[in-house]
């Protein structure tokens, strides 16, 4: 981007703090044409700040913008903060610094909170994460479908639908298969569909 045309960061600055979201929100988007050192510091400013619409922002840049400071924001927040909306995006932007340094974090996270928004973002995250172990999500799964909530259950029952394929011959795809059997009577018929769905594999 031209000098020119660069967001000037004091004036991103306080419409960041004014709270107002209306102005708070297209500043923290203008964020990406800075650099790190320049974006994080605000970044973190907006994730101090009263509407969550604007923490929540905050916290997604700072998957983005990645340095140390924003990894300690968002740990602390992760648990901190008190709407799971923030809580939900504070983990996904953390899975961005990849699975293993997120996982003991998220996986403590995800076992610790129970809104369904916070676990449904961390099973998202992991499940798009080609990398990672499939014993990490074979444990995650085996939580998710213990879950209260109908969409986390959801969730944990396609990752074991993927673990019965990828794992197929193994003793995880048979350990996800042995899970998914009893799910085929789950209460909620969306969990039904995807049981049944992770075992029609040749």
């Amino acid at each position: 981007m031209p000098v020119s045309d660069r967001p000037d960061p004091e004036q991103l600055r306080q419409a960041i703090i004014s709270g107002d979201p209306v102005q708070a929100m297209p500043a923290l988007t203008e964020l990406r044409f800075l650099e790190n050192d320049v974006a994080v510091p605000l970044l973190v400013l907006g994730t101090e700040q009263q509407p969550f619409l604007v923490r929540s922002l905050s916290c997604s840049g700072l998957g983005y913008k990645r340095n140390e400071q924003g990894w300690s924001v968002l740990s602390r927040l992760l648990s901190a903060d008190d709407d799971p909306n923030v809580r939900a995006e504070a983990a996904n932007a953390l899975a961005s610094y990849g699975v293993e340094r997120s996982w003991p974090l998220l996986r403590d996270a995800f076992a610790a909170d129970e809104a369904w928004l916070v676990r449904c973002s961390i099973l998202s995250a992991f499940a798009e994460q080609q990398e990672i172990a499939l014993s990490w999500l074979l444990e995650l799964a085996t939580m998710a479908i213990a879950d209260a909530d109908g969409t986390v259950r959801v969730s944990g029952a396609e990752i074991l639908g993927r673990l019965v394929r990828e794992g197929d011959g193994q003793t995880i795809g048979e350990q996800s298969r042995t899970l998914l059997q009893p799910l085929q009577q789950d209460r909620d018929h969306r969990v039904v569909a995807a049981a049944l769905n992770g075992l029609q594999v040749s």
